[in-house]
C-alpha cells in the first residue's frame, strides 16, 4: 500500500519536482506556499508518496496550530486559496493518494485534524473512504476556444455589458506599481461593506501575495480605469501550467452601473489564453459568474478529525463564518458611530 513520507526541499528543489507533473497548478508553487507560511504562520509540508522504492506522486499542505494543536490544511478555508492537495504521476488514482493520508497526517505528523480540497479529485476518488467531504461548485471556461468562440458563449447579457463597459470608455490595464495593493483592498472593504461584512482579507494579505507571486509571472493583477483615470475596479488573477483562476475582484459601489467586474473577467480570459493557459477556473458558481459560459463542475473538499468531537465542530464552521464576519462589521460600525470621550480638564 502506497505511504507518504515527509520531505525537505528548498524553494528550488520543489519548483523542479513540482514542474514536472502535469497536473501541478500554482497554489502548489514554492511561491505560493511562501506566502501561506508567512501570512498564516504556517509550517509547509512536502511529501512523496511511495510504493516499495517507487515515488507516485506529492502532496502539499501546510500546518498551523489553535490552541497548540497541530492542524494541516491543504488548504483551508480563509487561506485565500481554493485548491492544492496531490501531485501524480499520470495514471496514479487520486484515490490511492487519499486513503495513505490520515496516517501521515494523524501518526507520522501527529496532527489532530486535516482537509484536502484537490483540483482534480471527484467525488469517486473519496467515496467510502471515511472522510466527511462537501462539494465546492465551480465554473470554468475552455480558452483553447477561439476568441469569438469565447464571447459568443456568453449570456447575451453579459456581451451587452462588456460593450457598454467599452463604450463608457473604460480600460483594461495591467498592475505593477506598489500601489495596486492599496486600491484593491480599499475597493474590497467597499464591497463586503455593501453587504454589512467585513471583508475576509486586507492589504496585510494582499500585499505579501504580491511581492512572492507576482515576481515569478504566475500573478496577474489588472485594474479599470474611467475616462477620467480613476481606478475604479481590480482583480487579482494567479496562473500557472494549464490553469488560470479567479481569486478576487473588487470595485467601488458608485461605478459598478459602468460595468468594470465583467470587462476585468473578459480581459484576463484574453490575457491568459495569449499566455498559453487553456482552462479558466472561476472559482466558484455564483451568478455573476454562471455568464461567462463556462462549464459547471464540482470538486470535493474532504476532511478527517482524529477526535469525533472535532468533526462535529468543524462541521458547524462554515455556516458560523457569515455570521462572524457580519458581527465584526456591526461592532465596528458601532465604534466609528461612538462618539469621542471627553477630556477631563487639566
Amino acid at each position: 500500500m502506497p505511504r507518504f513520507e515527509r520531505i525537505q526541499l528548498d524553494p528550488a528543489a520543489w519548483h523542479a519536482v513540482w514542474s514536472a507533473f502535469p497536473d501541478r497548478i500554482v497554489f502548489q508553487s514554492p511561491a505560493w506556499i511562501a506566502f501561506l507560511a508567512e501570512t498564516q504562520r504556517a509550517e509547509p509540508v512536502l511529501a512523496a508518496l511511495r510504493e516499495g522504492d517507487e515515488t507516485l506522486g506529492h502532496f502539499t499542505g501546510l500546518i498551523v496550530r489553535q490552541f497548540g494543536l497541530r492542524i494541516l490544511g491543504s488548504p483551508f478555508r480563509g487561506w485565500s486559496t481554493p485548491y492544492m492537495g496531490f501531485n501524480l504521476r499520470p495514471g496514479v488514482p487520486r484515490r490511492r493518494a487519499a486513503e495513505a493520508l490520515p496516517d501521515f497526517a494523524f501518526r507520522q505528523l501527529g496532527c489532530i485534524h486535516f482537509e484536502v480540497t484537490d483540483a482534480h479529485m471527484t467525488d469517486a476518488d473519496v467515496a467510502g473512504l471515511g472522510f466527511t467531504q462537501v462539494n465546492h461548485p465551480t465554473l470554468e471556461v475552455d480558452l483553447t476556444q477561439s476568441e469569438t468562440a469565447l464571447f459568443d458563449h456568453m449570456t447575451k447579457s453579459c456581451r451587452w455589458t462588456l460593450r457598454r463597459a467599452e463604450k463608457n470608455g473604460l480600460v483594461i490595464e495591467e498592475a505593477h506599481d506598489a500601489r495596486f495593493a492599496e486600491e484593491f483592498s480599499e475597493q474590497l472593504a467597499d464591497v463586503f461593506a455593501k453587504q454589512r461584512l467585513m471583508p475576509p482579507f486586507g492589504l496585510a494579505r494582499v500585499q505579501p501575495m504580491i511581492r512572492h507571486l507576482h515576481p515569478t509571472g504566475m500573478l496577474l493583477l489588472l485594474r479599470a480605469r474611467d475616462p477620467q483615470r480613476r481606478c475604479i475596479a481590480s482583480g487579482i488573477f494567479p496562473a500557472a501550467n494549464l490553469t488560470a483562476f479567479y481569486l478576487c475582484g473588487a470595485s467601488w459601489r458608485q461605478y459598478q452601473r459602468l460595468y468594470p467586474n465583467e470587462l476585468l473577467q473578459w480581459h484576463a480570459m484574453q490575457r491568459w489564453k495569449k499566455r498559453g493557459i487553456a482552462a479558466y477556473n472561476m472559482v466558484g458558481n455564483k451568478d455573476f459568474k454562471q455568464k461567462f459560459g463556462g462549464r459547471e463542475t464540482s470538486v470535493p473538499m474532504f476532511y478527517q478529525s482524529k477526535y469525533r468531537w472535532l468533526g462535529r465542530l468543524r462541521a458547524s464552521a462554515i455556516p458560523l463564518g457569515r455570521t462572524v464576519l457580519r458581527l465584526a462589521w456591526r461592532l465596528k460600525s458601532l465604534a466609528r458611530a461612538r462618539p469621542a470621550t471627553p477630556s477631563a480638564p487639566q
